[in-house]
């Protein structure tokens, strides 16, 4: 008897469920998964695969890059509707090591609020980029050659995200443009 379904009131709607993985191999179960699904024919209760990431914009010599950041490091989640032979398949994939919960043989689903708040969060977009600093303001160069500097804002420019900061240097007021992830309030 399927120890999934054992009371009369069976869940055959999908949840998502958090499974724990090997670190830095969550792209990897989440491609072994896809295939044994596909070759196992699982199609009807394992319906997806996604390993949390959400975008970062970082300023590295300078330049502004955006990267991705896995939101939960060792995690993948898996919509599913929970029965043996579902559990089995996810259980058994390579680099797995088992369901996030109190008991790993009978997971619990993560709640719709833990849901909708990571997928809110994976799909933000770059977007425009907004400068929160004023003319006038102080400010501390935080990297690049001016690292440690203080100084005064005195342009801002929003559509590029980027500062122009003066700067005492030699007794004078030197003007630098940074990146505004370059500086902080002081």
């Amino acid at each position: 008897m399927d120890k999934f379904n054992e009371d009369k009131n069976v869940n055959t709607t999908p949840e998502w469920y958090a499974v724990h993985t090997y670190s830095g191999y969550e792209e990897a179960v989440s491609r072994y998964l896809k295939q044994r699904v596909e070759s196992l024919s699982m199609e009807d209760k394992i319906f997806d695969v996604i390993v949390p990431i959400e975008k970062k914009i970082k300023v590295k010599d300078g330049k502004r890059t955006t990267t991705h950041e896995k939101i939960y490091p060792g995690y993948v989640l898996v919509k599913m509707i929970m029965s043996e032979d579902s559990w089995y398949v996810v259980r058994n994939t390579p680099r797995v090591t088992g369901f996030v919960g109190a008991d790993s043989t009978k997971p619990a689903p993560l709640s719709k609020e833990e849901v909708d708040s990571l997928l809110s969060r994976m799909g933000k977009d770059e977007g425009k980029f907004t400068v929160d600093f004023r003319i006038g303001e102080l400010v501390k160069v935080t990297d690049g050659p001016f690292k440690d500097y203080d100084g005064k804002i005195s342009e801002v420019d929003e559509e590029r995200g980027r500062v122009k900061v003066m700067v005492p240097i030699f007794g004078r007021d030197t003007a630098i443009e940074l990146d505004s992830l370059q500086v902080r309030k002081v």
